[in-house]
């Protein structure tokens, strides 16, 4: 089952990757948040023994601080 929750949570970040297709017009803070919703869905995942909840909730709280990091690197 950990498996399929790894290779769930794969298969969504690759999906956000592919829908960035047009990551040039994409802003610091935007794609700041992409990659920390990634970052935070696979630590959220491994941290919660696959949980989905946990992935969603690492999403969540590695998107927020991607976009604040990328607000301030602007």
């Amino acid at each position: 089952m950990r498996k399929w929750i790894a290779m769930i949570s794969l298969a969504g970040m690759a999906a956000v990757t592919a829908g960035c297709s047009t990551w040039d017009n994409l802003s610091r803070a935007e794609k700041g948040a992409v990659i920390g919703a990634g970052a935070g869905a696979a630590v959220g995942s491994q941290v919660g023994d696959g949980g989905a909840l946990n992935t969603l909730g690492g999403a969540a709280v590695g998107g927020v601080i991607g976009h604040e990091v990328g607000r301030r690197t602007n």
